[in-house]
């Protein structure tokens, strides 16, 4: 089998894929993000991942760091809109310490006052520098625009405002609604054998008491197209455009990872990327992304040009924009299309990490793994037409919202 999975009678679910390597990798998964923040929450759930490495119960900072570097395995953690992510990697006979140190840290840290006032001084330094860096506010931002008043526009960091406001009492609170055993996958890749995997998984994990969700995740959609331009004292222009989208469980979202990677995904190969950079060289940057949500989604492109070339570059956009609207893609065009996304898909299984943690997103958002083999028979399903009508649907003209940054004149 490409996988094992074990499910503890807490309801923590534990996936195991084998490989013949020295070098193993592990993540815990928690289905637990800045969208399940209240209003006078915001930046909390990043705070927490901050903070599960500074002290627990049996471990100082020190310890929790030490832990595993010292046998020079590498520690991380990110915070995204839907999730948590502690991740290590490390060699092979030293999973028993990293498994030991994710229990403790996500179970039993203790978030000493002292520390927390730390974590917020450098997260207000994160703050500030996110601000001065146009090309990654800005999609932020846009997120805001498009799901106004909703958890999932806000920033990751939150603000100074609800960051300082964050007592201890509000983080455990957050924790025992949102760290639910039903909603944590830890995830193993490595040459070990899954019986063996199972004990020392139950051995760790079992006493963790079971804590099941009651929390839905059900957005009201309200969305309106906004266009707006904010002067800030920068040198080149920043645009973003793009229209909310398809759920992690519409069928029509494989077809927008086809059109979005045709239109402006990875390689140099992309429209956008030829028409706007190379024959044109209006723009360093310019590329489209989609992301799926667990009740909605965003598509969005962006670009950054000088000021006095603005204009064109959002002209071409639209250009590209219609043709998709306009004409089927012909059947070599599909195939190409097609053999390009499921490359790219094909190489990114040589990042292991990266394909493991994306297989315990599979498990928390769908109960099961997609294979390479169904993800690939996912995309060959794809007809012209379903492009065409996505396209039609998603890039419509009158759908599409426009957030520009505006140098300020001299």
């Amino acid at each position: 089998m490409d996988h094992h999975i074990i499910h503890l009678s807490n309801g923590i679910r534990v996936l195991l894929k084998p490989a013949d390597t020295v070098v193993s990798h592990a993540c815990i998964l928690v289905n637990a993000g800045t969208r399940d923040e209240r209003p006078e929450q915001y930046g909390m759930a990043h705070f927490i991942e901050h903070l599960l490495f500074k002290r627990t119960e049996r471990r100082n900072t020190n310890q929790i760091l030490n832990r595993l570097e010292l046998v020079g395995a590498d520690l991380n953690a990110y915070t995204t809109k839907e999730y948590t992510c502690v991740h290590a990697s490390f060699l092979t006979e030293h999973l028993s310490r990293v498994l030991d140190l994710f229990e403790d840290i996500i179970f039993h840290s203790v978030f000493p006052e002292s520390e927390m006032e730390k974590e917020k001084s450098v997260i207000l330094d994160e703050i500030a520098s996110y601000q001065d860096s146009p090309e990654d506010a800005i999609a932020d931002d846009f997120e805001d625009m498009l799901f106004d008043q909703h958890a999932l526009g806000h920033n990751i960091l939150g603000t100074s405002e609800s960051l300082k406001a964050i007592t201890r009492q509000d983080i455990f609170q957050f924790l025992k609604e949102n760290y639910c055993t039903d909603q944590i996958v830890l995830a193993i890749t490595g040459q070990y054998d899954w019986k063996k995997i199972k004990k020392l998984t139950e051995g760790i994990l079992s006493d963790i008491p079971a804590n099941l969700s009651a929390r839905e995740r059900n957005m009201t959609i309200n969305y309106k197209p906004i266009q707006r331009k904010i002067v800030k004292p920068i040198v080149q222009a920043h645009v973003s455009l793009g229209n909310v989208a398809y759920s992690l469980h519409d069928d029509r979202k494989v077809g927008l990872m086809v059109l979005n990677n045709l239109l402006g995904g990875m390689g140099m190969s992309s429209r956008l990327n030829l028409q706007i950079r190379e024959k044109y060289g209006i723009a360093y940057t310019i590329e489209s992304n989609y992301t799926p949500y667990t009740d909605t989604g965003i598509f969005s492109i962006y670009y950054g040009t000088d000021g006095d070339k603005a204009h064109q570059a959002q002209r071409l956009v639209n250009k590209e924009l219609k043709k998709l609207r306009d004409t089927k893609l012909g059947s070599l065009q599909l195939h190409q299309a097609k053999q390009k996304f499921i490359g790219q898909i094909a190489l990114g299984e040589e990042n292991r990490m990266g394909v493991l943690i994306s297989m315990a997103k599979n498990l928390l958002d769908y109960g099961k793994v997609n294979t390479l083999e169904e993800v690939v028979e996912q995309i060959n399903r794809v007809s012209a037409e379903e492009l065409l009508a996505t396209a039609n649907e998603v890039f419509e003209d009158a759908k599409l919202s426009e957030l520009d940054f505006i140098p300020e004149q001299e």
